[in-house]
């Protein structure tokens, strides 16, 4: 069965979003990229499940073809973006599902407005704000993502940029994320999301740890084995605060579950769905 994919932007929060809605089903299921993502990469996901879902992945502010503000980029005001989306397309609630940095943000969303979200699923995003306190003074903007700041760009061409990110990344799926956002400009190539609104995001990600207990829905938690960002001693606190959650980790995969190893997070995922939807969406999903 194809999966129509409707491309539209709206203003929310004082801002333009661009996202992708996809699928069709009773159930919608909100898809939140991690930095330097896209709503594109969720792909995979849009094609395996858009004929029993709706499927949302918007392009977060600083990415994509969204706005790119450098302040107020706070877990909040995300999650506010991402709720105020889902207002004005008159949708909730919704299986909430973010990656790294969206599985942040989507744990904001599920702990400051409980009523538009059924369910949770983080993945590969630890609760400790990357070392950052909650209590810690807003930082200055910074100038660059503290990433891609030297990397080459614009590229002179698609293949140089291909080279250039198959030798910083061991794992094709990374390389295929950042492809995702890369554009042929005037210039070359060059990638959409915006160095300083993503660093601004990177600096005020904070500790948020204290939003988990106020999580009230039933939560997939999910880590890679090998994970660069997840580390294994902050599993045991999330999974103590979380009321209702599921754990599970993903092999071959050092940040990319979805992606990686899509045979096993799928397993993992596809049971989470059964046991959280509707007995009608559940049934579809056997």
């Amino acid at each position: 069965m194809s999966i129509t994919i409707r491309r539209a932007v709206t203003r929310v929060n004082d801002l333009r979003l661009f996202y992708l809605d996809a699928g069709s089903g009773d159930q919608t299921i909100v898809c939140l990229h991690g930095r330097w993502g896209r709503g594109e990469t969720w792909s995979d996901l849009i094609t395996r499940h858009g004929s029993d879902y709706r499927i949302i992945a918007p392009d977060q502010r600083g990415h994509g073809l969204s706005d790119k503000p450098c302040a107020s980029n706070t877990g909040e005001e995300m999650a506010r973006d991402i709720h105020d989306l889902l207002t004005v397309l008159d949708i909730d609630p919704v299986i909430a599902v973010g990656h790294s940095m969206g599985g942040r943000i989507a744990g904001y969303l599920a702990a400051l407005y409980p009523e538009m979200v059924q369910a949770l699923a983080i993945l590969d995003e630890p609760a400790g704000g990357h070392g950052r306190p909650e209590s810690a003074p807003l930082p200055e903007v910074p100038t660059d993502d503290g990433l891609t700041g030297d990397w080459p760009t614009p590229y002179p061409t698609y293949r140089d940029a291909v080279a250039d990110l198959e030798g910083r990344f061991p794992l094709a799926s990374n390389v295929r994320y950042f492809l995702d956002s890369l554009v042929e400009t005037e210039a070359g190539y060059d990638f959409l999301f915006s160095r300083p609104a993503l660093g601004a995001i990177g600096m005020l990600a904070r500790n948020w740890y204290h939003l988990l207990p106020g999580i009230s829905c039933p939560v997939l938690l999910v880590r890679a084995v090998d994970s660069w960002c997840f580390p294994a001693a902050e599993v045991a606190p999330m999974r103590e605060a979380i009321k209702d959650c599921t754990f599970a980790e993903i092999s071959g995969s050092d940040h990319m579950v979805y992606a990686d190893n899509p045979s096993e997070f799928y397993k993992v995922f596809d049971d989470f769905l059964r046991r959280v939807t509707t007995p009608q969406a559940a049934m579809r999903d056997r």
